[in-house]
């Protein structure tokens, strides 16, 4: 059957499973496969464009944010790349630069972004970072994740019924189809990111 909606997801994995007292957890099985997708998929697809004014050290992340690729003064002449720093390097600069001016450095500290030194005036500034998968659900029926690799969604689903489904022999099949296709996407991906041509992110607000 067809696999690009959120419908037809559901009904291919209950298909898969062949298991009646799993049905209605097969929402929550592909809520946590979105989970596990995050924390390892990257693909340009996910990249978002956000701005945002910044007067003090500290600014709330957007909240789709996965991680970060870049940040940058878009209101200087020219434009200023931020330096990332870890959390424990940016203590040792804001020692350094305890006067506030123009920043030249940015971390990830929680939820928020942080910017050394802090800045002497208002900065207008554009994050590319990547972002959160639109979930699925019933107001939701497709994302680009699922139009484009079905079969990721499908088996990371189906990986996350193991606990209910113990020894089945079929979860190191799933599991290696998982993996395979997750690989497939991410070396694509890399390898289309180094093969010229323009890249345009969505772009919102933040902080």
């Amino acid at each position: 059957m067809a696999l690009t909606t959120y419908t037809e997801l559901k009904t291919s994995i209950g298909d898969w499973l062949n298991r009646t007292d799993l049905t209605s957890a097969i929402a929550d099985f592909i809520s946590l496969a979105e989970a596990q997708i995050e924390r390892q998929l990257r693909t340009r697809q996910m990249i978002n464009r956000s701005s945002a004014n910044f007067s003090t050290e500290y600014g709330a992340v957007p909240s789709d944010f996965l991680e970060t690729k870049s940040l940058k003064l878009t209101g200087t002449n020219p434009v200023t790349p931020l330096v990332f720093q870890t959390i424990d390097a940016l203590d040792d600069l804001s020692r350094q630069y305890s006067a506030a001016s123009r920043p030249k450095y940015f971390g990830i500290v929680g939820g928020q972004i942080r910017l050394v030194p802090a800045p002497d005036a208002t900065y207008a500034t554009e994050l590319v970072y990547y972002a959160k998968l639109t979930k699925l659900s019933s107001s939701v029926s497709s994302n680009f994740l699922l139009e484009s690799s079905p079969d990721i969604y499908l088996y990371g689903s189906l990986l996350q019924a193991a606990p209910y489904l113990q020894d089945d022999a079929r979860i190191p099949v799933w599991s290696s189809l998982y993996d395979r296709a997750l690989t497939d996407v991410q070396t694509a991906d890399d390898r289309g990111s180094t093969s010229g041509g323009a890249m345009a992110a969505r772009a919102r607000s933040f902080g």
